[in-house]
This record gives C-alpha cells, structure tokens and sequence, in this order.
C-alpha cells in the first residue's frame, strides 16, 4: 500500500540539503499529530495571484526559509526572462512581523545570485512606500514580506511589478509557473555572502513630499484648526511614518498609544492587528477620550489600512467601516477639486471594487466623475490605473476592507496618504464648524442611507479548503431565492467573464428587487469564505441583521 503524499513530502525534508534544525524538527513532527503533519505538508505552500502568505513553521505549507526561497528562486528566473541584463533589480521591504527581516534578506541573497541588483530597505517601511520605491529606483519587481492584517502566526511574500502595482495577468501565471518548478533547495542559488544595498530616508522623503503634495488644504490652515487626533500603528510600520506625515501637514495636537508604538510582532495588546476590528480600536478609543481626541486613526502592521473613530453628534466617538471611510473621502476630494477648478470630468476617473459600497457610485454621479467597478482586491484598482496611464488621470479608488489611495504616485492601497487625507478634510469641515460625523449625514441625506456588512466564515486546514469549495458549489447550484424577503432578481457569476467583462473570478453576486445584494466569495488570503451584504433606504440596518443571522449559521 503507497504511504500518503504527504508523508513522502515530509520525509523528503529529511534529505541532507535541508538543514539540521529542519531535519530535527521534520523527525518531531513524523512522530506526533499526524493531522498537524498532514496540514504542514499534504501541499506546496500556494504561489497565488499575489505571493505567498500562510502560518510560519516547518512544511511545504508554511512559510518559511525554504518556500521563501523556492518563490523568489522562481521569481528570478521570470525577471531574468523578462528583463535584459542591467535592467534587473528588485527591492524588498518588510514589516514587524517575527521572521520578516530574515525573509527579505534570504529573497535579497537568492537574487542577488540570480545576478539580480537588489535594494533592502534598512528598516521596517509600510507596503505602500515600497510601491513607491519601485518606481522611484526604477526597479524590474519589489517584494513585501508581510500578512498585513492577519494574526501574529502568520507572514507572507507579496510581489509587485515595475509600475508598483501587484502582478496581475500575465506576470501572475507566468511566474507561478516557474515558482511551481522549485520543489528542492538544490534548484535555489543561494549565496550566505552577498548583501544588498541598504535604502531609507532619502525614500522616505521623496514620498512624504508626494503625499503632501496633494493635500487640498494649506498647512497653515490645518494647524489654525487645532485638531486633536490619536494615531496607533498597531505595533506595525505606520510608526515610522504616519506621525511624521500629520505634522508635517500642521497636525500639532497627535498623540500616540505608547504601548502600541512598540515595533513587536506578537502584537501584544491586541487579539489581531486588523483595525476592522473592534477589539483592536479599543486602546486607541480610550486614550482619545483621556485627551479629548475627536478622531482616531490606526493602520495595520503594513500600513495599508485605516481604521477611522470621529465623534457623532452627542460626543461619543464611534467607528466607521470602511465603506462609509471611503465615501466620505470621496465626496471631500471630488467637492475640493470641483471647487479649486481642478476636476475635469472628461479625463479623470475614480475606481471601487464590487463588492464596496454603491454610495460611492452614487457621489460619482453626482459630479459626472466616471467609476470603474473592478474585482475585489486593490490589484484590480491599480490594474485600471496602468490600463488608464496617459489617457486619464486617477483621482481616488477604494474597496470596503478599509483601503484606500489617492493619486497616482503610490501603486496600492494607502494607509499613510489616506490618514493625511482624513486630516485634511476634518481641518476643512472645522473651518465650516462641521464634523467629519455631519459631513456623512449631509451625504447620507443627499443620496440616501447605505449599510453594508461582512461576514466571515473560518474554514482551515485541507478540510477547510473543500468545506468552502463545497459552498461556492452550493450557491451555484442552488441560489437563494430571496435575501430578507425582497426576491432576488439577478445572479451574477464573475467566473464567468465573457458575461461580466471583468477577469474570471470565484465570486457570485446576487440582487434582490429592493435593492439588497449578498457577495459572496473564498478569501485569496486567509482561510475564510466573505459574506459581503449591502442595503439601503429605511429598514436597512434590520435586513441586514435577518442576512447576517441566516449565513452565519451556515
């Protein structure tokens, strides 16, 4: 009888060319939990659409030095085919994340002997600033060790192109093709010796300036408002530049967590450092009542998302999601440049994903801005960009998982650029004596009231990745017939793209006769299925409920 593959994959771990630390923990774990072996090894760990992401530990499955080093050796080989000689370079940043410094410098070594120039940022840097870097040193790729907003036990290996935006057909495939072909170390060049060249503050520089660059309000005016904010980084990257970007704009009165500035990736004060959740805001919220703070701020550990808290009518701070984040800065930077004689509706766009609110299709209307609606994951909004480069101007874009980006000169979504935004435009509502609260009011009394929701369904482990299969099939097979009573009136499949116009996609939308609509999708980068439900007009919260209790009993 053939032993299970996994099995055999593991005892391959035991070969001479692993080293002896792997080779005595493989010998551990063949002795113990087979369920654990089995999860550790009955895979490669996946090179998807984006990079790599997964729980740090020993296995095909996990990340670690060796599947670091099979992706970029497979990475290597595709710039080297892609990019003549002396046109190869790569730079790598990485977040606070246990492990992350040794894996962009093990992606920086296996380059480096590819023949491949790299650059290594000294430091921990946000994701977007290495988007920036990419252009700014005119480099083939870059690469970001980081799981964003995922817990402490994992990391991940995300790669950009040479417009700064995450690869996207037909980089994606092809480098995931010769990433598949790198199943052994004795296939990976790798050299201990050799070291990249250190990059840092001239980068920091050169961005900031971008990013003040595009602020609609003086500094001068923003500090004559006196604005009280609490900023944390979650125990990430947003440290080193957030801060420093509020003051520069004029913001005199910020003040920090301190216990949540400690660059740690145990992430020791929160539960996950994901500032969609609530539990995470929670220390930020309460330093900000203690210094009479009227917004709160706080990214995740690689500064791509913003969580927002403002005050509502009463006092009481409350938080925004980030479809009601991204809408408010979208009517605030379309009335600027409408104001400012600076939006020409015939060569400049906005983008969302499909899944995010259609309050922003709503604003874009109003000011005859064209919208683009793309697949979820900010790739897509940074796919139109290029697509748009040199026929149309990018004003905003968001998606409702809290990111967001403004301008052209950053490839992704922006923590940094958009907490600037956030306080530039509550420094141009205090000048009118309004709130960032009553600005989203006004909106929602223009244009009706949205509410959406996000479910998320855990499903790990292989028998996780079949339980959400088996719903994906399910929903195809069976679609529900109505969503909290309004019949649904249209299926949307985006894997079926000559119907959609958009890339095939493992996403079903449906739309009931109200106005309600569910998404629902497997997530790209965490072992979950996304319920994604919006509705709007009177009763919306309470349909809301009824769809939120009906899934979540799946």
């Amino acid at each position: 009888m053939n032993e299970p593959e996994y099995l055999t994959r593991a005892k391959s771990w035991l070969d001479s060319e692993y080293d002896e630390d792997t080779r005595k923990e493989v010998m551990h774990l063949l002795t113990g939990d087979q369920k654990d072996l089995e999860d550790r090894f009955y895979r490669m760990l996946e090179f998807g659409t984006g990079g790599l992401r997964g729980i740090m530990g020993t296995g095909t499955n996990r990340m670690n030095k060796y599947t670091v080093s099979f992706a970029t050796q497979g990475l290597a080989e595709y710039i080297i085919q892609v990019f003549p000689e002396g046109r190869r370079s790569v730079v790598i940043s990485y977040d606070s994340r246990h492990n992350s410094r040794d894996f962009a410098m093990t992606a920086a070594r296996v380059l480096l002997s590819n023949g491949i120039r790299v650059f290594v940022f000294d430091n921990i840097r946000p994701t977007p600033e290495l988007s920036f870097a990419i252009r700014y040193l005119k480099c083939s790729a870059g690469i970001m060790i980081t799981a964003s907003h995922n817990p402490k036990e994992y990391n991940g290996y995300k790669v950009f192109w040479e417009d700064g935006a995450q690869i996207i057909a037909p980089h994606d495939r092809l480098i995931i093709e010769q990433v598949r072909g790198i199943t052994s170390p004795l296939q990976v060049k790798y050299n201990e010796e050799l070291y990249p060249e250190p990059v840092g503050e001239e980068i920091d520089n050169a961005y900031l300036r971008s990013i003040l660059s595009m602020m609609p309000t003086p500094q001068a005016a923003i500090a004559r408002q006196d604005l009280a904010i609490v900023y944390t980084p979650l125990h990430g990257t947003g440290v080193r530049l957030i801060p420093e970007a509020l003051r520069r704009m004029g913001v005199t009165r910020l003040y920090n967590v301190p216990a949540q500035d400690l660059v740690d990736g145990d992430f020791p004060t929160v539960v996950s450092p994901n500032p969609e959740e609530t539990a995470a805001m929670k220390m930020a919220l309460e330093r900000a009542e203690e210094v009479g703070a009227g917004i709160v701020l706080a990214s995740d550990p690689d500064a791509d998302r913003v969580g927002l808290a403002v005050r509502d009518d009463r006092g009481s701070l409350v938080l925004l999601n980030g479809n009601q984040t991204a809408s408010i800065l979208t009517s605030y930077i379309l009335s600027r440049r409408k104001e400012q004689g600076r939006l020409n509706v015939k060569s400049q766009y906005c983008v969302k994903t499909i899944v995010t609110t259609e309050l922003i299709t709503a604003i874009c209307a109003k000011f005859g801005v064209k919208l683009y609606n793309v697949l979820t994951g900010f790739k897509y909004i940074e796919a139109t960009v290029r697509a748009n480069e040199g026929k149309a101007t990018f004003i905003c874009g968001g998606e409702e998982s809290y990111g967001f980006n403004i301008g052209e000169f950053v490839r992704d979504k922006d923590a940094v650029v958009t907490c600037a935004m956030i306080a530039d435009c509550a420094a141009w509502l205090a000048s009118k004596g309004q709130t960032i609260y009553g600005y989203l009011q006004e909106i929602y009394a223009e244009f009706g009231y949205h509410a959406e929701r996000l479910l998320s369904l855990k499903r790990e482990g292989k028998d996780g990745v079949e339980a959400i299969r088996s719903m994906m099939q399910e929903f195809r097979s069976n679609p529900p017939k109505d969503l909290a009573g309004s019949p649904v009136v249209r299926v949307v499949d985006y894997l079926e793209a000559e119907k959609t116009g958009l890339p095939s996609s493992d996403v079903l939308q449906f739309f009931a006769e109200d106005g309600t609509v569910v998404s629902v999708r497997p997530s790209g980068t965490e072992p979950k299925i996304k319920f994604y439900f919006g509705a709007r007009g009177e009763g919306a919260d309470a349909r809301l409920n009824t769809l939120c209790a009906l899934y979540g009993a799946l």
